[in-house]
């Protein structure tokens, strides 16, 4: 599949753009970056690689955190940067289906990039946190959903906060990668991270505020190497 070429707002065309280009971008618009290019460098392959072999993101982190869990999945399960058309087998499987509605739908529907936000599933929270565990609520959620060769990316400003560290317990226990996007020190829960990029912030409104191009940026380079 031959990816469509696109611009950038500053004119760049990512089809023509690498890995190293698209975290030049970013560290020359957020210079503080530069010490995490590494770590975001290696997030981007370890995700490259977990799609590579049919696996998936899971994602989690509380208030700010849990939206950026949300924002990521977004960019995802949807075309980010770049037109995404579907396998022209399943084009055809959706058109034999039903001619006139799977055509319609083949020629809208966009390819995927499995996620799962493991904040977006409220009732299910709440029963966790009632009958199990408030600690437990994504930790319980990584058992079920989660499998060897599968991703998480532990979103926590502190990297202290309790359900973050145990859903990476749990992950580090199924043989699932941890992906940490916190703060400075990275916290508790650095210590489970396979990766783990510490912002050079401490002030949670400005460790969220590099979370965002940060998190954009590796949504860019994976969706490059795919589409």
């Amino acid at each position: 599949m031959q990816p469509k070429e696109t611009k950038t707002p500053a004119g760049l065309n990512y089809k023509n753009m690498d890995k190293k280009n698209i975290l030049n971008e970013l560290i020359n618009r957020y210079p503080a970056l530069e010490i995490c290019r590494k770590d975001i460098e290696k997030a981007c392959e370890a995700i490259i690689d977990c799609y590579s072999n049919d696996s998936k993101l899971l994602l989690c982190g509380n208030g700010g955190s849990g939206s950026d869990a949300d924002h990521i999945v977004g960019e995802l399960m949807k075309s980010f940067e770049k037109k995404r058309p579907i396998d022209k087998n399943f084009e055809n499987c959706l058109k034999s289906v039903s001619h006139e509605r799977g055509g319609y739908i083949a020629e809208n529907l966009q390819n995927a990039l499995p996620a799962i936000s493991l904040n977006a599933h409220n009732a299910l929270i709440s029963a966790i946190s009632n009958d199990v565990d408030a600690s437990l609520v994504f930790a319980q959620q990584v058992e079920g959903y989660g499998k060897k060769g599968d991703i998480l990316i532990a979103i926590s400003t502190s990297g202290n906060s309790q359900n973050i560290v145990d859903a990476a317990i749990t992950a580090k226990a199924k043989g699932i990668t941890v992906i940490g996007l916190t703060g400075k020190h990275g916290g508790e829960v650095k210590q489970y991270c396979d990766i783990a990029i510490c912002v050079p912030a401490r002030n949670t409104a400005e460790v969220q505020e590099f979370h965002l191009p940060v998190y954009h940026t590796i949504c860019k380079v994976v969706e490059n190497k795919f589409f």
